[in-house]
């Protein structure tokens, strides 16, 4: 690592870290995982004057159940998430399906989910996860603590609603009930690279008819979105019998819905190896694939004995 130079300071306390990074108004970065920053800073295309380490700071890896809603510490590691059992019902098994497209087993090991929040990078999966959710995140500052939704928290790509003198120290998720059904599908050129497109879903089911219906959307703006037309497409929808998402009939509504995504909720930006209209080829194939998933999640919830629902 050949850094610009730096000042370091491991604060024991959040008080303590939030004074640092108010210290005099410099530069400052806060360092939890790391996986993301130190690499930048090893290009020098980040160079701050003050890194504030904050893995020292006792109570900031608490993973915990509040109520209706799954807290999540800023020092709780990806890897927690590799178990369907980190969080209740439905909410652990997307984490599950969605924490192994996150780079590898070393860096899953150290990077934080909160620092994916902080980073804030158009191809994270848990920022949309935390659209899709209305997921809540808690930000420190001098003035003190505030609470910001995930819907007025991205502002473009590595751009937020936190000030820089401000820390985040959790992000709160609802939990999902049990007559709720899960899906995540992500679409890459490698293993080692940032997703393409992915797509999150959570639908809610009562005597087969869908009453909510959650889409996220992983890289296919310069932020995470929710796909809001597509959801009210799906809203009063019969799920109807078990489908292949991968023999989707076009008149399927899951279809549809894949295809309002892409051309009304999705505004992707190009990239090597997929202009615009690959991209929302794709984003409608994998909408439509995702809710299948998800669909059929829901029913073999159903059909687990009660108390039994991984």
């Amino acid at each position: 690592m050949k850094p610009a130079a730096f000042d370091y300071v491991v604060p024991r306390t959040v008080p303590e870290a939030v004074a640092a990074l108010g210290d005099a108004g410099r530069k400052a970065q806060v360092l939890a995982g790391g996986q993301s920053l130190i690499l930048e800073m090893h290009l020098q295309r980040i160079r701050p004057e003050l890194v504030v380490d904050i893995n020292r700071i006792a109570g900031l890896d608490r993973l915990s159940v509040e109520g209706d809603t799954l807290r999540v510490g800023a020092l709780v590691r990806h890897s927690v998430f590799e178990s369907a059992q980190s969080a209740p019902g439905p909410l652990g098994a997307l984490f599950a399906r969605a924490v192994v497209n996150i780079a590898h087993p070393p860096i899953r090991s150290r990077g934080t989910m909160v620092g994916s929040f902080a980073w804030a990078h158009p191809a994270s999966e848990w920022c949309a996860i935390g659209t899709a959710l209305d997921a809540d995140i808690e930000v420190h500052g001098l003035e003190g603590k505030r609470v910001v939704a995930a819907r007025d928290y991205f502002h473009g790509p590595y751009r937020t609603a936190r000030r820089p003198q401000e820390l985040i120290t959790a992000v709160r998720f609802p939990l999902l009930g049990d007559d709720t059904g899960v899906g995540f599908i992500e679409h890459r050129r490698t293993h080692f690279c940032f997703a393409q497109v992915a797509v999150a879903a959570a639908l809610t089911v009562r005597d087969g008819v869908i009453g909510e219906a959650r889409i996220g959307l992983v890289n296919c703006a310069d932020r995470p979105l929710r796909a809001g037309a597509a959801e009210r497409a799906l809203i009063g929808v019969e799920v109807g019998p078990p489908v292949d998402g991968h023999r989707l009939p076009d008149g399927h509504p899951f279809a549809h819905a894949g295809r309002i995504a892409a051309t009304q909720d999705a505004a992707p930006l190009a990239e090597p190896f997929a202009d615009v209209e690959y991209k929302r080829h794709a984003i409608a194939v994998l909408v439509g694939r995702t809710l299948c998933q998800a669909a059929n999640d829901q029913r073999s919830r159903l059909a687990q004995p009660k108390g039994d629902h991984k």
